[in-house]
């Protein structure tokens, strides 16, 4: 998409990252309001008319948004066209499809944004605590090297998601995550043992040599502009959304 600058030159964007919040959609409680999850309880014509309304501030065709069905797994999959049912079983969506927008949904899980529009590849990925300690997002960064990013180019934007502040766990969990993510071992504010995947994850990208990372600080659990599933438990999803102009 280009926007006009005050000039009246074109300034060509070229890829778009978005996040979402609960806000601005048609879903009545606990799901209010802008749930875009279709697998939460939530009434299907309500998160059909979300999803719609979605494509339409964005300026994307409905059929060109791509959901997954989100299991927790390392699973990632190349798409290059419109798929009109959630990709089965995949934590990871890739394209070097222009106007193909990949969507994750997430209510605590770190909704991870990729894009290397040198060499016209995006993805978007589940990073929930299983996923990421079985390495879902370097494999995503593996596929997309696969056609043709290069780590050098590739930015990346992790959304909001369970802060270590607030992300109490088992220690044995902690440490078993921390095994295979190192850096995502933390204290919580209480003083407890917590999990911050998103400094996991940043540590691991850089390891890959992917150094263009921005992450969103704010936390799902703490932060009621948005779904958490750790917070309120029957709760709707946001969306995180990548895609090529």
């Amino acid at each position: 998409m280009s926007q006009s600058s005050p000039q009246g030159t074109e300034i060509h964007r070229p890829v778009r990252m978005v996040f979402t919040t609960r806000a601005g959609g048609v879903s009545s409680s606990p799901y209010d309001s802008f749930n875009l999850g279709d697998h939460v309880g939530d009434d299907p014509a309500h998160v059909a008319a979300n999803r719609e309304r979605l494509a339409s501030v964005l300026g994307l065709d409905p059929a060109n948004v791509v959901w997954m069905e989100q299991i927790h797994s390392p699973n990632v999959t190349v798409v290059d066209g419109p798929v009109f049912e959630p990709v089965e079983a995949s934590d990871a969506l890739v394209t070097t499809a222009r106007g193909l927008a990949l969507a994750v949904l997430v209510a605590d899980c770190v909704p991870v944004l990729l894009a290397d529009h040198v060499n016209g590849v995006v993805a978007a990925a589940h990073a929930g605590r299983l996923g990421a300690r079985n390495g879902i997002v370097a494999r995503t960064v593996e596929t997309m090297l696969s056609l043709g990013a290069t780590p050098a180019t590739i930015q990346v934007l992790l959304g909001p998601a369970a802060a270590g502040r607030d992300y109490e766990v088992p220690a044995a969990m902690a440490a078993d995550v921390d095994k295979h993510l190192p850096g995502s071992l933390t204290r919580t504010a209480k003083g407890t043992t917590g999990l911050d995947i998103r400094a996991g994850l940043v540590r691991q990208l850089m390891g890959l040599g992917v150094t263009a990372i921005e992450a969103d600080p704010r936390s799902t659990i703490a932060d009621t502009d948005f779904f958490s599933y750790r917070r309120d438990g029957v709760t709707g999803r946001q969306a995180g959304l990548v895609w090529l102009p």
